[in-house]
């Protein structure tokens, strides 16, 4: 039995992230040759976000400031005592520690320390780019709700990316999965296409994700993907990989 009308039937899962590895190989490679497919797919995405939208509740603004005050007044366990079931240990003199031992551990608190405002200074990174990419995750889900929103979607190979705007906001999003992961040095850029003109519109380094469009969706008439160095260019090295009309 020939295996191409079971692969149809897999668009939704293939969306949803829910095929095993070996599905989900197969189902890319028909993707590549299927544009019903590819059309299928990108629908099913903008739905489920759509969905995941609606369904969502933010927190209440003042939780971390609450879950933070509270720090303060949580009171520490007691010293274990005979009556909690376990004797202190007797007290007997300290120790005198050679000098070499004391500059040993001098030196060791020290690395310690520097380690953990290494540390801190990567949280405080991680914690700053979390939040970026809330606020752009929240941008990207008020676009998809936006009561105008369009879609139109491409497909080049096993990707398959797709644009939504909203002439409302004047604002653009661009969704894709299966682009080939880049080489160091290299990265994804978006362009508005002014009739011709190609503007700048944001950069996705990685091969599937969502980014909002930087600048006006304005008078353009399309959306394209190149392939540029890292930090983007000026204006387009190279034939656009993907574009997507604005109709």
């Amino acid at each position: 039995m020939n295996a191409a009308p079971d692969l149809h039937t897999l668009s939704g899962a293939y969306a949803l992230h829910a095929l095993p590895q070996e599905e989900r190989t197969a189902f890319e490679r028909h993707l590549a040759r299927c544009p019903a497919c590819a059309q299928e797919v990108a629908e099913f995405e903008v739905t489920a976000a759509r969905l995941g939208a609606a369904e969502s509740v933010e927190p209440a603004p003042a939780l971390k400031a609450r879950v933070l005050a509270g720090l303060g007044e949580i009171r520490q366990l007691p010293p274990l005592t005979a009556s909690t079931g376990r004797l202190r240990r007797a007290s007997r003199p300290a120790p005198r520690w050679p000098l070499t031992a004391v500059a040993a551990c001098l030196a060791l608190a020290a690395a310690l320390g520097a380690l953990a405002v290494q540390q801190h200074d990567r949280a405080e990174r991680a914690e700053a780019r979390a939040g970026r990419d809330g606020e752009q995750q929240a941008a990207v889900t008020g676009l998809l709700t936006a009561p105008d929103a369009r879609t139109s979607t491409a497909a080049s190979g096993a990707a398959v990316g797709t644009v939504v705007w909203s002439a409302g906001r004047g604002q653009a999003a661009f969704l894709v999965t299966g682009m080939p992961v880049l080489p160091p040095g290299r990265t994804y850029q978006l362009w508005f296409s002014d009739g011709g003109t190609m503007r700048p519109a944001g950069l996705l380094p990685a091969g599937e994700g969502q980014l909002l469009l930087t600048g006006r969706v304005g008078g353009a008439v399309g959306v394209g993907v190149t392939e540029e160095p890292s930090g983007g260019s000026a204006s387009p090295t190279g034939r656009p990989l993907m574009l997507l009309p604005l109709a």
